[in-house]
C-alpha cells in the first residue's frame, strides 16, 4: 500500500475556512521545526524557494501546513514526586538533557489544573502558584516498561548509576498451594488465552494506586490495541476464592454487578447500558457480535470480569488492597505475556518481598498447563564487531559491558574458538523490545552518547539532490500559483463512492487499491483521481467568497500487475475554478498553457518529465 500523508481518523471534521494565516504550533512542533532549521543551516546547499500560497487549517483533514508527526506515548508524572524518587532535584534544562541522553523527551511542562482548564476552554483563569507541576514525558512506543513513573524512575536511576539492575523472582509455591485458572474450551471461540499472576503484600497510597490504574490504561491503548489483543483485569484477591475458571457463555447466562454500579445486569443488558458511556462504548464491538461472551468466575461463581469490557464490583481494588490478582485475557499469547510481565515488574517493588511475584497455573481442558508469569532472563550472544561497527566507534568488550548495564542489560564477554570477542547479553523481562543484535547496538549507542560519537565522512561520496520528479512538481506548483490558484493538500484515501460514483465512473475492479477492513467509510480506497478531493474541499468551503481557485499536485495510485507491489504511484495535477460565471476565459488559460506539456518539448526538461492532459472524462 502506498504511503499516506497523514494517519486517517474516523472523525469527520467540521467545515473549514480558507486562510493563509498559519495556526500556532505546539511546543513539540516548534522543537521539530527548530531541529529542521538547524539541519538546513548546516547544509551547504542553497535554501529551497518559498512555497506557493497554501490553504491552512490544522483542524481539517483536507488542508494543512503543519507537519504531521506520529503520536508517541506520553506519560504524565508529578515533577516533585519524580525528583523525590530519583533522589535528586533537577532544573528543567538539566532534566531535559538527562531525558535526551537516555533517549526519551520532556514533551511539555504543565499543571493538572491547567490541563483541566484547557479541556474546558478556561484558559483565561489565573494559575495558582501552589499547583503541582506536571512533566509530560514522551517515550518510545515499544518501551512498555517506561509507561509509568515507576519504570521511568528505575530506568533513569540505573542509567545514572544510582541503582542496580533488579532481579525479578517468581516465588516458590508448592504445586498444591498454587492458585489455578481453569480454561474452558469454549473460550477458543472468542479470546482463547489467559495469563495470571499475584502481587502479595503490596502497599498502595493514592499516587501508587493512580499510577497502577494509569499503566493499565496506557497498555490498553498501546500494545493491547484498545483491548482487542489483550485486556487486563485486576482484583482484590482477599475478596475472591480460587480456583478460578475462564469461560465463554451466552450473554443471557452471565449476570453480575459491574464496577462502579449497584445493580446487577445480564451481559446483553450491560452492553446496551454502556453504549452511552464515552469510555467503554469503544470496546463493545470486540465481543458484541459473538454468540458467547468471555467471563471469569471464582470458585463461588462470583464474576471477576467480563473481558474486555468491565470488571466486577465485588473484587474491585482499593487503597486498602494488600493482595492483587492480575488476569490478562488475549487473542495473542505473546503480547499477553508482555503485558503481564510489565504489570508485575513495575509494581512488585511495592510488595512485601520486593521484586517477587506469586505464580498462577493456567490449566486447559485438554490437559495442557502453564505457569505464569514467565520472568526468565533470555540470553543473546552478539559479536563485538556487530555492536561497535555500525556505531562507528572503537570500544573494547570491557567498555561495552558497563554501557549495557546502564540500559538495564546484564552483560559479559566471551571468546570464540577463532579468537573473536562476543558479548553475552541477558535480557530481563522488562525489555521485550530487545529482539535483535541491532537493538543491543542501539542501547550501546545511547549509553555511549550520540553526541560523543565522532563524525566521519562516508566512504562512498555522493552528491545529494532533489528527485527530478519533485523538482518538476515544484515548477508546476509555482507556475499555477502565479496564476492566482491556491494549493491544497488532501488525503490520499477517500470513500469508494467519492472515487467512482460521484465522478460518474464505474469501478471495473482493475484501477483502485482497496483498503482491507477500513476504520471509516471515508477511507475505503486509495484515490485514483485528484478531482474528488478538490470537489470535497469546495464542499467544505462553499461559503467562501467567489471565485474559489484551488489546485493540487499529488500522487494517485493505480493497480499495475507489472509492478512488484501490484500498484504504481502517478503524479497528477488538478485544478478547480468555482465562480458565479462560466469562467471559459479561465479554461482558455489552461488550454493555451498546454504547450508546457507537449511531449516533443520533454527532451529540454529534467529527466524527460513533461505534463500531459488526463484522458479521463468525468462529466458529460
Amino acid at each position: 500500500m502506498p504511503p499516506c500523508r497523514r494517519n486517517p481518523t474516523t472523525i469527520r471534521p467540521p467545515p473549514i475556512t480558507m486562510t493563509t494565516r498559519q495556526s500556532p504550533l505546539s511546543p513539540r512542533q516548534r522543537r521539530f521545526l527548530r531541529r529542521g532549521r538547524r539541519l538546513c543551516s548546516s547544509s551547504s546547499s542553497p535554501p529551497p524557494p518559498p512555497p506557493p500560497p497554501t490553504l491552512s487549517n490544522p483542524t481539517s483533514p483536507f488542508l494543512s501546513l503543519c507537519v504531521q508527526i506520529a503520536a508517541m506515548p506520553t506519560v504524565s508524572v508529578g515533577r516533585d514526586r519524580l525528583f523525590e524518587a530519583l533522589g535528586e532535584t533537577y532544573t528543567q534544562e538539566d532534566f531535559e538533557k538527562l531525558c535526551f541522553e537516555f533517549g526519551i523527551e520532556l514533551d511539555d511542562v504543565t499543571t493538572e489544573k491547567a490541563i483541566i482548564r484547557k479541556e474546558r476552554h478556561l484558559e483565561g483563569e489565573e494559575e495558582d502558584e501552589d499547583e503541582e507541576v506536571i512533566y509530560k514525558i514522551e517515550v518510545a512506543a515499544n518501551r512498555y516498561d517506561l509507561l509509568c513513573l515507576e519504570g521511568i524512575v528505575r530506568a533513569l536511576r540505573i542509567f545514572i548509576g544510582k541503582e542496580e539492575i533488579p532481579v525479578f523472582k517468581v516465588s516458590d509455591v508448592p504445586p498444591k498451594s498454587m492458585l489455578k485458572m481453569h480454561v474452558k474450551p469454549e473460550t477458543a471461540l472468542i479470546r482463547p488465552f489467559v495469563v495470571c499472576a499475584v502481587l502479595r503484600g503490596i502497599t498502595f497510597d493514592e499516587a501508587r494506586y493512580n499510577s497502577f490504574i494509569d499503566l493499565q490504561d496506557k497498555l490498553h491503548q498501546n500494545i493491547c490495541r484498545k483491548r482487542s489483543l489483550v485486556a487486563i483485569g485486576t482484583h482484590d484477591l482477599d475478596t475472591i476464592q480460587g480456583p478460578f475458571s475462564y469461560e465463554a457463555l451466552p450473554p443471557p447466562d452471565i449476570n453480575f454487578v459491574p464496577l462502579k454500579q449497584v445493580k446487577s445486569f445480564r451481559a446483553g443488558e450491560l452492553l446496551e447500558f454502556y453504549r452511552s458511556d464515552m469510555k467503554l462504548k469503544k470496546f463493545l464491538h470486540i465481543i458484541e457480535n459473538s454468540p458467547v461472551y468471555p467471563v471469569i468466575y471464582d470458585s463461588n461463581r462470583t464474576v471477576l470480569s467480563l473481558p474486555p469490557i468491565i470488571n466486577g464490583a465485588h473484587s474491585a481494588i482499593t487503597l486498602k488492597t494488600k493482595n492483587v490478582f492480575i488476569e490478562c485475557t488475549a487473542t495473542d499469547l505473546t503480547k499477553a505475556n508482555i503485558v503481564l510481565n510489565t504489570m508485575v515488574t513495575m509494581f512488585s517493588e511495592y510488595c512485601g518481598k520486593k521484586f517477587e511475584v506469586e505464580p498462577v497455573e493456567v490449566v486447559y481442558s485438554d490437559g495442557r498447563s502453564s505457569i505464569y508469569p514467565d520472568l526468565t532472563v533470555s540470553n543473546m550472544e552478539v559479536s563485538l564487531a556487530d555492536i561497535t561497527g555500525p556505531i562507528g566507534i572503537a570500544l573494547e568488550a570491557s567498555e561495552v559491558v558497563p554501557l549495557l548495564n546502564k540500559m538495564q542489560l546484564q552483560a559479559g564477554k566471551s571468546l570464540t574458538t577463532n579468537g573473536n570477542c562476543n558479548i553475552i547479553v541477558s535480557v530481563p523481562p522488562t525489555r521485550s523490545d530487545i529482539l535483535h543484535a541491532r537493538d543491543v547496538m542501539e542501547d550501546v549507542a545511547i549509553a555511549y552518547g550520540f553526541n560523543n560519537i565522532p563524525k566521519s565522512k562516508p566512504k562512498c561520496m555522493t552528491t545529494g539532490g532533489r528527485q527530478p520528479l519533485n523538482r518538476f512538481s515544484d515548477k508546476i506548483r509555482a507556475e499555477v500559483s502565479r496564476a492566482g490558484y491556491m494549493e491544497v493538500l488532501t488525503w490520499v484515501l477517500c470513500s469508494h463512492e467519492e472515487n467512482f460514483a460521484m465522478l460518474k465512473r464505474n469501478d471495473d475492479g482493475d484501477k483502485a487499491v482497496i483498503i482491507a477492513n477500513p476504520r471509516s467509510s471515508d477511507f475505503e480506497v486509495v484515490r485514483t483521481s485528484l478531482m474528488s478531493c478538490l470537489l470535497k474541499t469546495v464542499k467544505h468551503n462553499i461559503d467562501h467568497p467567489r471565485p474559489i481557485k484551488i489546485f493540487e499536485v499529488g500522487d494517485v495510485v493505480i493497480l499495475d500487475a507489472a509492478r512488484d507491489v501490484g500498484a504504481a504511484n502517478n503524479r497528477r495535477l488538478a485544478a478547480l475554478y468555482c465562480n458565479v460565471t462560466s469562467g471559459f476565459e479561465v479554461l482558455f488559460w489552461w488550454m493555451t498553457n498546454q504547450r508546457m506539456g507537449s511531449q516533443e518539448e520533454s527532451m529540454s526538461m529534467d529527466a524527460a518529465l513533461y505534463l500531459r492532459k488526463d484522458l479521463n472524462t468525468y462529466f458529460h
